[in-house]
């Protein structure tokens, strides 16, 4: 599916009105129950909060036609800020219980049916998806601000059960035997740590064309031009910040210190207008290594092919697309899916994506983003109509101070739960150095 120009289209008035709307100041949430002694639970759980957890409809869609994309993908953005804003009149107490979810499913119905009829219009209408419009409410622990932050960002996440310290993990990284026709060589783009300050909030993977369609902020390497209004054609005439001349747009949701500082989005959608808040941290390093496949050869990628791992919505929708993986450097045996890392003096931590390298040959993206790619068994063999490509494992560290509080920045409504940590790609490689990569992981090299 190519994506041709780079027209700006941008967020209709009326949505985009919702969007500067979404005010929670420097982040605020929901405390709907709670104990108001002291004595909090070792596991973080005296404290409780409530968020709003709704069918993901973008996970549903199998198919969209292409006349039918644009509308599509504005349905679900819209969606998107629906749940986003009933989360903020929840937080500043304007409205709660059913009154809140019952407005909110009228306002899901109506944008749910919009969305089934424009993809009816060009093929069959995906009727299962109007039984989709019900929310509930979810309860999480939560725990008091951090010292310094204004109390409107009180019991917003994370939590105190949300970390644990390393020592406490038993190790549990299990890697298939590789065979004897296994290719072992790996090929690493040098991209830096984003030292030129590329941030936004947008996904033009999830939300293509919609400003703040993440609604948290991302950092990037690579591309230089990345943003929602990206195309192929873009992409492929941007700079980048890889010394090989990879083109490719890595990106990931910024880590952040809970320190109670005003970022310089402190006020801007993405940032504290969406609930996320502190001191954005810069990775110490950041790695990105395309390696083989324990039972064969790996064939080239294609240029243009985009891929999620991971879901930020994971906290609401369920770990089935989950795959954050948080760890300590010198314990890496020891992977976290649903907890952040409390790592010892003169210890990193570490956020691994580890991404699908299973392609279904033909297609570049998905209607849901991820069914043309998936994961290998546990033998490392692709399902059956896929081929192994480069697998591409991204691996970040950040120095942060043992007990320091920090957390992913999420959609408002995933309380920054470590679960939802997810990284994003766009393939860019020329055909020339795409096949370069190949051959190095094909023939067992280490190459830059």
């Amino acid at each position: 599916m190519s994506r041709q120009g780079h027209e700006r289209r941008r967020m209709p008035g009326a949505l985009l009105a919702v969007v500067s709307a979404l005010a929670l100041g420097a982040g605020g949430v929901a405390v709907v129950a709670g104990n108001a002694s002291a004595g909090q639970d070792d596991d973080g759980a005296g404290q409780l909060t409530a968020t709003i957890d709704c069918p993901d409809i973008g996970t549903r869609l199998t198919s969209v036609p292409e006349q039918a994309k644009a509308e599509v993908d504005e349905g679900l953005a819209q969606l998107d800020v629906q749940v986003a804003d009933a989360y903020r009149r929840l937080a500043a107490g304007e409205a709660r219980g059913d009154a809140l979810l019952g407005e909110l499913r009228r306002q899901r119905d109506t944008t749910i049916n919009r969305l089934a009829d424009a993809v009816g219009r060009s093929g069959g209408r995906p009727d299962e998806l109007t039984d989709l419009s019900g929310c509930r409410m979810k309860q999480a622990p939560a725990e008091d601000a951090t010292a310094g932050e204004p109390a409107s960002v009180r019991k917003g996440g994370p939590a105190r059960s949300d970390f644990v310290s390393i020592t406490k993990v038993r190790p549990n990284v299990r890697t298939p035997a590789p065979s004897a026709d296994a290719s072992k060589g790996t090929f690493t783009s040098k991209c830096g740590r984003n030292e030129n300050g590329h941030f936004n909030p947008d996904n033009v993977i999830v939300a293509p064309g919609v400003s703040n369609g993440a609604h948290h902020m991302h950092d990037y390497v690579g591309n230089v031009s990345t943003d929602a209004f990206s195309t192929n054609n873009s992409l492929a005439a941007a700079g980048t910040t890889c010394a090989n001349g990879d083109q490719s747009s890595y990106y990931w949701p910024v880590l952040r210190l809970r320190d109670g500082k005003a970022e310089r989005d402190a006020r801007a959608p993405g940032g504290g207008q969406d609930g996320n808040v502190g001191t954005i941290l810069r990775p110490k390093q950041v790695t990105l290594t395309f390696q083989g496949s324990p039972v064969g050869r790996v064939t080239a990628m294609p240029r243009f092919l985009r891929v999620i791992t991971g879901d930020a919505k994971a906290f609401t929708n369920g770990t089935a697309n989950a795959n954050a993986s948080w760890s300590c450097t010198g314990f890496e045996d020891r992977q976290l899916k649903d907890k952040y890392p409390i790592c010892p003096k003169g210890s990193d931590v570490v956020r691994t994506f580890t991404f699908q390298s299973c392609w279904d040959g033909r297609n570049t993206d998905s209607a849901n983003h991820r069914t043309h790619m998936a994961f290998t068994d546990r033998a490392g063999r692709c399902p059956k109509g896929f081929t192994a490509v480069p697998q591409l494992v991204q691996r970040i560290t950040y120095g942060i101070a043992p007990g320091a509080r920090f957390a992913v920045d999420s959609f408002p409504e995933q309380l920054h739960k470590p679960v939802t940590d997810h990284g994003d790609f766009i393939n860019v490689m020329s055909p020339g150095l795409m096949d370069r990569a190949v051959d190095c992981v094909n023939s067992g090299r280490s190459c830059r």
